[in-house]
């Protein structure tokens, strides 16, 4: 069998800013690594990106979509002990998610046949539909419906899922998120439906995960050695974005141990501990309200990879390799009261005002450093990354009451904010979501 071709640096030779050549052998994958140091996000985002769509998009569509994207700063902040947390709430909904909105929307308008009308629907516990109908709106051939479940999102987020307005409407379910996303998937499963050409742009979708894979090369081109390992902390609900680390894990990046972090719905971790699934149902509230989800989509995903098969409903029909799932992968569940201290630990150890789900992150990281190392401060050289995943001025009543800190709500919000609202309240009845999309179909 012929040895695998090498690469070398042509400055393997050569000091560049202090830094002495790199005079490594490396594979493709590291080569690929390597070359993205220093470089800003859009073209990491694209060197990424291109590996699944050049073929689809071509190279010069491709690099001006991601340009256009990601018009916004993508801030690694250095913390003690080489810690670091990767801030990605400073898109224009303050959110992760417009990391994927904002590339999936630009390649669903490209890709749309032109004589199509195309009809998405969104289940959201928090911030992926305002990313989503932002991303959207206005878009031509588009009409976008957000279902919410009314009393488990935070009031900014009820007002900004409220007032994106234009060809985006706002459902609120008297549900759970696990009833939005179980009428969502009850209307892709009927075929009177099939005229209103349906997708989805929740996780479920894949055109939602692979821009989440982006950020993972830019922090860890940003915090590594070239080929040290690392240590990512993903707060995780429906682990879409955690499914995005997994991915990146598979294509090179030599990560440790991806920790996903849950509130109290714990599914998942109680998994890992004991080889049996048992969703969470009804979910559980937490402050954390955007990881309120009982039974993740992309669970799915992670089981196939590790050769095991889960249902929609949450059944099990193969376990998946749990020794191998359990050397990739921790999972860690954080109560409100922990959430809370973790929030007041981050703010008084490292000045950080952090919201629920970057706290929760926060906390996972820690409880796996102190559950691996004795001084809990992780190995000594290799670098761990948590995730902040929204701008705390989003949770400014929960941030405020924690840190006695009232976060300011974000430019970008502010002005959403002065639009018109354009929602609807709902029961959690499928017949009833049925009946407005095909009288919405009919009247337009």
């Amino acid at each position: 069998m012929e040895s695998p071709i090498s690469y070398y640096s042509t400055n393997r030779n050569i000091s560049l800013e202090g830094r002495p050549g790199f005079k490594k052998l490396v594979s493709f994958k590291e080569a690929l690594i390597v070359d993205l140091k220093g470089k800003a996000f859009p073209q990491v985002a694209f060197e990424v990106l291109k590996k699944f769509l050049e073929n689809e998009i071509g190279l010069k569509g491709l690099q001006s979509m991601v340009k256009d994207a990601y018009n916004f700063p993508v801030p690694l902040i250095n913390l003690k002990d080489n810690r670091h947390m990767l801030n990605l709430g400073q898109g224009p909904t303050a959110s992760f998610k417009d990391f994927a909105a904002q590339v999936m929307a630009r390649l669903m308008e490209y890709l749309r046949p032109k004589d199509k009308e195309i009809t998405i629907l969104v289940a959201t516990s928090g911030d992926t539909g305002s990313a989503v109908g932002e991303a959207f709106r206005s878009l031509k051939g588009f009409k976008v419906y957000i279902l919410y479940p009314k009393d488990e999102v935070s009031q900014i987020q009820k007002k900004t899922l409220d007032c994106i307005g234009n060809n985006v409407g706002a459902l609120a379910v008297d549900g759970k998120f696990d009833d939005c996303q179980k009428l969502v998937k009850s209307a892709f499963a009927d075929s009177e439906l099939d005229k209103l050409n349906l997708t989805s742009a929740n996780s479920i979708n894949i055109g939602r995960i692979l821009p989440q894979i982006t950020y993972y090369f830019y922090a860890y081109a940003q915090a590594a050695k070239d080929g040290e390992e690392i240590i990512f902390s993903v707060p995780s609900g429906n682990f879409g974005n955690a499914f995005g680390c997994e991915l990146a894990r598979m294509m090179g990046i030599p990560i440790k141990k991806i920790i996903i972090a849950v509130n109290e719905n714990d599914a998942f971790p109680k998994f890992l501990e004991t080889g049996k699934y048992a969703k969470v149902s009804p979910s559980k509230n937490c402050l954390s309200n955007a990881m309120n989800v009982g039974n993740p989509s992309n669970l799915a995903r992670f089981f196939d990879i590790y050769g095991g098969n889960l249902d929609k409903e949450g059944i099990v029909h193969k376990i998946p390799d749990l020794k191998e799932m359990s050397n990739n992968l921790f999972s860690a569940s954080m109560d409100d009261g922990q959430t809370m201290k973790a929030m007041k630990e981050a703010f008084e150890n490292e000045n950080l005002i952090l919201e629920p789900h970057g706290a929760v992150a926060f906390a996972g990281l820690n409880k796996y450093l102190a559950s691996h190392y004795h001084d809990g401060m992780g190995d000594g050289d290799a670098p761990s990354i948590f995730l902040e995943t929204a701008n705390p001025g989003k949770f400014p009543e929960i941030v405020e009451n924690v840190l006695r800190q009232k976060p300011a709500l974000p430019k970008s919000l502010r002005k959403m904010l002065l639009r018109r609202p354009n929602v609807q309240c709902i029961p959690n009845s499928y017949e009833k979501l049925k009946a407005i999309l095909l009288m919405d179909h009919g009247n337009h």
